[in-house]
């Protein structure tokens, strides 16, 4: 996934409250949210990894990877993960994390590790769906977690699962062609999934007057959205039909309904091209 720049405000003073406030929580005996410990550092599940996400994006990736004990920081309904204030639980959970995952364009992470003097091993994730890059990333993750086993059976699903969508896909195509399509630059992996002829991207910023008509020109069927960063109707007045992909999981960190979703909605769309 490319890195986008954002701008975000200072968490210094924040942090630095919130770092207190971790000092009195950890002072206190008895909590009620405490694990079983198996000996292994103080971590639960037999010495699994203790993982923390900053969204169930990459919830859903350690998870996929082996990862039973995931906390995710971010809530679902925060679109714009680096808007996010930490609060004192956030630090709570990265305080006893074996690992701390994170993307690019959510600087706090580093920052909220630092506040709750953990141990965590930092690691940058790449959120991207393009099954191939997902792939990769699954197995790297699994590596790191060592639960190599675990994310091989999910990758063996995966492939399966990939393959018949992009074969209900292919069957969708209108007039047994692929059609021509305009995707969102974080969103060209469900262009890949249904086979389309990509003619064009955009964004993550909207659309100039120069693309509008360049793209138009190209006169793609359909046009994917990013659900989370959507710039209105890209190209109004083309007869292209506008398709949302949704890129995070659920609250069940299942990295898989975000491709069925995907294709349910490109089956939809193509249906009436």
């Amino acid at each position: 996934m490319a890195r986008n720049r954002v701008r975000f405000p200072s968490l210094a003073a924040p942090l630095v409250a919130l770092t207190a406030a971790l000092a009195l929580t950890a002072g206190c005996g008895g909590s009620d949210t405490s694990d079983s410990s198996s000996g292994d550092g103080g971590h639960p599940h037999d010495g699994a990894p203790v993982v923390v996400a900053t969204t169930t994006w990459e919830g859903a990736f350690a998870r996929a990877a082996g990862a039973k004990d995931v906390k995710v920081i971010v809530p679902q309904s925060v679109q714009h993960a680096p808007d996010y204030d930490p609060k004192p639980s956030d630090l709570a959970a990265v305080a006893d994390a074996d690992f701390v995952l994170y993307a690019p364009f959510e600087p706090y992470a580093e920052k909220i590790k630092e506040a709750a003097g953990s141990d965590a091993e930092l690691v940058e994730v790449n959120l991207d769906n393009d099954a191939d890059k997902a792939s990769a990333e699954v197995t790297r993750l699994g590596k790191l977690f060592g639960t190599q086993d675990a994310a091989a059976t999910w990758q063996k699903t995966f492939r399966t699962q990939y393959a018949d969508l992009q074969r209900e896909l292919k069957a969708a195509w209108p007039g047994g062609k692929a059609p021509a399509v305009v995707t969102q630059v974080f969103t060209a992996w469900s262009a890949k999934l249904a086979g389309a002829e990509v003619v064009g991207t955009y964004g993550p910023e909207a659309v100039t007057a120069k693309q509008l008509s360049d793209l138009s020109a190209k006169k793609p069927a359909l046009v994917m959205d990013n659900a989370h960063m959507s710039t209105g109707t890209v190209l109004p007045d083309t007869g292209a039909k506008q398709v949302k992909i949704v890129n995070f999981p659920g609250k069940d960190l299942d990295l898989l309904p975000v491709y069925r979703d995907a294709a349910s909605a490109l089956k939809k769309a193509m249906a009436g091209v």
